[in-house]
């Protein structure tokens, strides 16, 4: 995908920086890039308003409404994947490192498709 927007599932506010989270829905922020043409070309964090407390489907329909086509995360459970897939948003399972190795790993088609966490 050339052109796209993509969450990644971290630990702190550092953007690119950041270290990916190991759960999606038990991260403190996320880091939202948008891609053209293969390029990053724009960087946020955002805080994860759910962070402390959330129901199932919450934190799936936050990013789906931060206009997100892909979700980059260490894991998450079988029924946020299920929601995201409702929602049209690819999740992506695996991711490690930082932010910016998740991205480069998946804009190079080394990182893809979602397994559910054991636990959640």
């Amino acid at each position: 995908m050339t052109n796209c927007r993509v969450a990644i599932s971290v630990d702190s506010d550092e953007g690119l920086d950041a270290q990916v989270a190991a759960h999606f829905g038990r991260c403190a922020y996320f880091t939202v890039v948008d891609v053209q043409d293969g390029k990053i070309v724009e960087t946020t964090s955002v805080e994860n308003p759910y962070y402390a407390s959330h129901q199932p489907g919450q934190v799936p329909a936050f990013i789906g409404s931060l206009d997100v086509g892909v979700m980059l995360s260490g894991g998450m459970g079988g029924r946020a994947a299920q929601v995201f897939a409702r929602l049209g948003v690819e999740a992506v399972t695996g991711a490690a490192g930082t932010a910016r190795d998740a991205i480069e790993a998946y804009l190079s088609d080394s990182l893809s498709g979602a397994e559910p966490c054991q636990h959640h």
